[in-house]
């Protein structure tokens, strides 16, 4: 049995100064999803986008605007990205203290809603919420910078997360966002993850299409190698 891998690049670690050509060459290679790190400067020490460049790009594709926000209080602004074009939100569990209100708002609007976890947070944290959700981002690094280390802990947090998941009957996908490399695509494929997030180690190596190919290639051949 073959499994699915959706593929989603973090515009962080694109050409900030042609973002229209990037999200653009993204689809032309043959890319679904990408995704897009939203900073605020207070709950991660960085700031890159908001609504209305959302919105700017979003005229100039059709990807699937996978908007992770890394942003205090999420509910304050979440009217304005489904406004600007997002196809999902995912909100920190860390980020709010009414998370189940935000899960609601979100879903409420008619799209996508997910919950990401930093690596300290425990898959506990959300485990009430599971059924309400359409996807689970496992933070394998500390948010708020691009080009950083895979967490070696986030595999057994994967492996627990996907058990618990089944265990809720929820049809969650699990996202990983963090030193997501083609050395071990595999290793998070067969953790369990439905969804990879790569920055540096996608946007540096064009062109798209063949760097797509090869994430495709490593997802599938473990699955191949394993025989199922």
């Amino acid at each position: 049995m073959s499994k699915d891998i959706i593929l989603s690049p973090s515009l962080l670690s694109a050409d900030f100064s042609r973002l229209s050509e990037e999200v653009k060459a993204l689809e032309a290679g043959g890319l679904k999803w990408v995704h897009l790190d939203v900073m605020d400067g207070h709950f991660v020490p960085n700031i890159t986008y908001g609504p209305p460049v959302i919105k700017a790009m979003r005229k100039e594709c059709s990807l699937f605007f996978d908007c992770h926000l890394m942003i205090d209080r999420p509910e304050r602004y979440i009217p304005e990205f489904v406004d600007a074009g997002a196809d999902m939100l995912v909100v920190h569990a860390e980020s709010t203290n009414h998370l189940e209100r935000v899960v609601t708002q979100i879903s409420d609007l008619n799209v996508k809603c997910g919950v990401a976890l930093n690596p300290a947070t425990p898959p506990e944290a959300i485990k009430y919420l599971l059924p309400q959700l359409d996807m689970v981002l496992v933070m394998s690094v500390n948010p708020g910078f691009g080009g950083q280390m895979f967490i070696p802990f986030s595999l057994q947090k994967i492996r627990d997360l996907k058990e618990m998941i089944m265990a809720a009957g929820s049809k969650a996908l699990i996202q990983v966002d963090g030193g997501v490399t083609p050395e071990n695509v595999a290793d998070l494929v067969d953790a369990g993850t439905d969804v990879l997030v790569t920055g540096s180690a996608f946007f540096k190596f064009p062109p798209y299409d063949k760097r797509r190919e090869l994430f495709e290639f490593l997802a599938h051949n473990r699955f191949a190698q394993d025989g199922m």
